[in-house]
């Protein structure tokens, strides 16, 4: 009997690496064998998480055409100018966080779908999707009207298995020594190892070795993975 190898992803929904890694989570939940759970870290869903001001805004974008570079996912002018212009609210992925979940609690197969919809909401339809009720219509969208329904309820049932979900996404953190994301705990039954962003990025054949089949992403150059780690940090 074959093993199903599970695969916690380690992330957070407004994460840009995050979002340059999609096509390459998405193509794990299509191979036979393997099994995705999302695991939000919570990285940027605290109180202590930055306003948008200029400097920080040039930097974001900088980094993002890095990312558009490697990966070729698209960072869009909407969000350039809708998003990366907004001085009035924080860097916060609490509400994404926390509708993510609510699509976990009621539709767990949509999850991923969920966290797509949402990054292609900022990243190329700049929409803020720190603000509930542009989640609940992302969420009606794709006709999750239960997570929709209670993410709007913000009930404690809801916040509490949240905060279940996030403390085990960093008890996995700490226990391997990593605080930015992506990054990927690989368990195929016996130990478990974590696949950090620099493979996620710079292995090209990461897939491969997970699946048995062609990876799908270009990999780092040397001095791509010298000038910046592929990471979401609290502080980045």
């Amino acid at each position: 009997m074959t093993r199903t190898t599970q695969i916690g992803y380690l992330f957070d929904p407004l994460c840009g690496w995050c979002y340059g890694a999609s096509a390459r989570i998405k193509a794990l939940t299509e191979l036979q064998g393997l099994n995705l759970t999302l695991m939000p870290t919570g990285l940027f869903a605290n109180a202590d998480t930055p306003w948008m001001d200029d400097a920080f805004a040039a930097y974001v974008w900088a980094a993002d055409q890095r990312i558009a570079r490697l990966t070729g996912q698209h960072f869009s002018e909407n969000y350039r100018n809708k998003v990366l212009t907004d001085r009035t609210s924080r860097l916060n992925s609490g509400p994404a966080t926390l509708a993510l979940t609510a699509v976990a609690r009621t539709a767990p197969t949509r999850e991923l779908d969920a966290l797509r919809a949402i990054q292609t909401a900022r990243y190329v339809e700049g929409r803020d999707i720190t603000a509930t009720p542009v989640l609940a219509q992302i969420l009606q969208d794709l006709t999750l009207n239960d997570a929709a329904s209670k993410l709007q309820a913000n009930n404690s049932d809801l916040i509490v298995a949240n905060n279940a979900r996030i403390k085990a996404a960093q008890v996995q953190m700490r226990r391997f020594g990593v605080d930015g994301v992506p990054a990927l705990v690989v368990d195929e039954g016996k130990a478990q190892r974590l696949i950090a962003s620099n493979s996620i990025f710079g292995d090209k054949n990461i897939v491969a070795k997970l699946s048995g089949t062609a990876s799908l992403a270009p990999e780092l150059s040397a001095h791509e993975q010298t000038q910046m780690e592929p990471s979401c940090f609290p502080d980045k």
